[in-house]
């Protein structure tokens, strides 16, 4: 008899659709979930990445939560830009953003480098992304969160506040 756990992909009968956050099934005999907005998603057991089929956008899952894996700088500077959106709607301002060290080479030649009004001040060599700090994870952590995360915000003191897209950090 198949071990029934065989017949499913690595991330088990069902999981959430990482777009719409839908409960979408998986086929049997395959590695793919199919949600019916957004089609289908192949999971790869060997980078444990799932993979929409029609876009080809990868995500990684951490803590139950999909993060999608960015391969273009616009795409995590827009996402960064919806989180702090999303914070300032919630009556909280970011302080910094910490991007995983992954993506310093990806994003490095778009943060801003220098504020010339700013004259001789050493902030002014900080490089910054929508006004705020930048500071990236250690390129060598025994937090496996960021080999998935993408980024962290630091926030004003206040009550702490969490999304799925990304961590506050204190």
């Amino acid at each position: 008899m198949i071990n029934p756990a065989f017949q499913y992909p690595i991330f088990g009968t069902e999981i959430q659709c990482p777009h719409c956050r839908q409960t979408i099934p998986a086929l049997t005999l395959t590695d793919t979930y199919l949600c019916p907005r957004h089609g289908a998603f192949e999971a790869d057991p060997k980078t444990e990445e799932l993979v929409h089929l029609q876009s080809g956008r990868h995500w990684r899952q951490w803590e139950g939560e999909w993060y999608r894996q960015h391969t273009h700088p616009d795409g995590i500077r827009f996402e960064i830009h919806e989180a702090l959106d999303r914070l300032y709607t919630q009556g909280y301002r970011a302080t910094k953003v910490m991007i995983a060290y992954r993506y310093q080479e990806l994003v490095s030649a778009y943060l801003e480098r220098s504020n010339p009004w700013r004259g001789g001040n050493n902030e002014a060599k900080v490089p910054r992304l929508y006004g705020l700090p930048v500071v990236f994870s250690p390129e060598h952590t025994e937090d496996p969160s960021w080999d998935v995360i993408n980024f962290a915000l630091e926030k004003e003191p206040g009550v702490p506040v969490r999304y799925p897209y990304f961590r506050l950090f204190d």
